[in-house]
């Protein structure tokens, strides 16, 4: 089972920690969340599994 949608129909936002040189879009999932560069989507995006999205913004975020 694919817990992703297709990239045409994920909702991105631009984080709240990006900048104009360094701008980050995330979006959510069904099973976690997917991370891209907003400055070139055209290059994919990252997904990351429930688990270790919120690994990463606990560690983030301390």
């Amino acid at each position: 089972m694919n817990l992703i949608p297709s990239f045409e129909a994920l909702d991105f936002r631009t984080s709240s920690y990006s900048d104009r040189s360094n701008c980050v879009a995330v979006a959510d999932t069904p099973g976690g969340a997917v991370v891209r560069d907003s400055k070139h989507p055209e290059r994919g995006h990252l997904p990351f599994p429930g688990p270790e999205w919120v690994a990463l913004l606990r560690t983030a975020r301390s």
